[in-house]
């Protein structure tokens, strides 16, 4: 997952909004958003290599969604899957805190990630590379590959673009949301950030929409959580940049 564009217990109806973009690539095996047959109480996309995810929600509303950190110095062969952190999280019946005081004892286990886990009552951001949690305050907010809310053109420019939309209507439209991440203007040279690899990639990995030869957008998602806690979960899978389909999912949260 590479953005996550999202807005807390800041709208008349919704407590949580998410518009979210995962990139990988095309190649990798990958299964769409269903509900678990291992963990039938996780929603969640599946990375078939590893067999974690990268965003998901549980029948009780436990959230989690990871991004890797990038730099390209730091990574090391050998790591734990980052997928997993998700899982993980998604299965267990600790509280955000426990969970994240636990994963940063192993936090050297895995290459650089950020990690969002929580509910939609209240998020929790964490980053192996800073090693410290914080409590997400409430309003809009934009995560990629390095810290929460840095502004690199895309996070800057999905973070405002759900802000004005969601701001500006009591009923959010999934399809609106859609065109939100959808979009694939690349950012000009002096906006792009310096994160170690060359200019002509950054600037194909600018737009919140990817599309390369081999590597790219591969899954949108929308979630919703009203204020009576009926959960909406959209999934929407690219062919190479190519529309391939639509999930929708629909349920009510059930309360521990």
């Amino acid at each position: 997952m590479c953005l996550i564009n999202f807005q807390l217990n800041d709208h008349p109806k919704y407590k949580l909004i998410i518009a979210a973009n995962r990139d990988e690539f095309y190649n990798r095996p990958t299964a769409a958003a269903a509900f678990w047959n291992d963990s039938p109480e996780i929603l969640a996309g599946r990375d078939l290599l590893q067999m974690g995810t990268w965003l998901g929600i549980t029948k009780t509303g436990r959230i989690a969604a990871l991004t890797n950190y990038r730099n390209p110095d730091l990574e090391e062969p050998g790591k734990y899957s980052r997928g997993e952190i998700i899982t993980n999280y998604l299965i267990s019946n600790q509280s955000p805190e426990a969970y994240l005081n636990a994963l940063r004892a192993k936090r050297g286990d895995y290459s650089g990630f950020n990690l969002i886990v929580g509910n939609s009552e209240a998020l929790f951001y964490y980053n192996n590379m800073e090693d410290k949690f914080d409590l997400i305050p409430n309003g809009t907010h934009a995560l990629s590959n390095h810290f929460l809310n840095t502004p690199w053109p895309k996070v800057v420019k999905g973070r405002t673009m759900l802000r004005e939309y969601s701001n500006s209507h009591d009923t959010v439209e999934i399809e609106k949301l859609f065109e939100i991440v959808a979009d694939a203007e690349e950012a000009g040279d002096n906006d792009l950030p310096q994160t170690g690899i060359t200019l002509d990639l950054e600037r194909k990995l600018s737009p919140l929409f990817i599309q390369t030869p081999d590597y790219g957008t591969r899954t949108s998602t929308i979630l919703l959580i009203d204020k009576n806690d009926q959960v909406t979960f959209v999934e929407r899978t690219w062919d190479k940049g190519i529309f391939d389909r639509d999930r929708h999912f629909t349920f009510p949260l059930i309360k521990d």
